[in-house]
């Protein structure tokens, strides 16, 4: 006798009606997932997740509007069609549990459910560029400062120095420029 899976309520919002159609229905196949409400716009999601309150939220990375940082207050799955390392960390930031690219399976996209759900986070071996790892946690985030032209504290300068110094220029505006082309930022 196999184990049944909890049923889980799911938000959906993606801005194309044919993906966000396709999408609900590849969810319906999914066993324990229940699409209760669908959303064209992130603040169309957030207000339907206020009013609904699913037990997990599916986003589109690019839907209008959509900022990571307003995530609905719910675990959070998000779906991207670009494989940008900045993205990525933003979302994560902000708190989404997952995120994985919109070319997924069915099943990876109902297993991320399920390990949000549960607490848990997930992200899709596809999603990670080989090449993220070249900067440091903190190199990332002395660049981020650098971007929002704040002043520099000496530790963040070292950081900074560093990621100059790994992306072969010299200059924070150098390191900038460079790990925004990358996507990292």
């Amino acid at each position: 006798m196999t184990e049944r899976l909890p049923a889980l309520r799911l938000l959906l919002a993606d801005d194309e009606p044919g993906r966000r159609t396709a999408l609900a229905a590849l969810l319906a196949l999914q066993e324990g997932l229940t699409v209760v409400a669908e959303a064209d716009s992130a603040r169309a999601a957030l207000a339907l997740a206020a009013r609904r309150r699913p037990d997990v939220a599916v986003l589109a990375l690019r839907s209008p509007g959509l900022d990571p940082s307003l995530l609905p207050a719910c675990p959070t799955v998000i779906l991207t069609t670009h494989d940008r390392p900045g993205d990525l960390r933003r979302a994560l930031r902000a708190g989404a549990g997952a995120y994985l690219p919109r070319s997924g399976s069915a099943a990876d996209l109902a297993h991320a459910v399920r390990t949000v759900h549960r607490g848990g986070r997930y992200l899709h071996p596809d999603t990670l560029a080989p090449d993220t790892a070249v900067l440091t946690a903190d190199e990332l985030d002395a660049l981020d400062l650098t971007a929002t032209g704040s002043p520099v504290p000496p530790p963040a300068a070292r950081h900074l120095a560093s990621a100059a110094a790994k992306l072969g220029t010299t200059t924070p505006a150098a390191a900038l420029r460079r790990a925004r082309h990358h996507g990292w930022i």
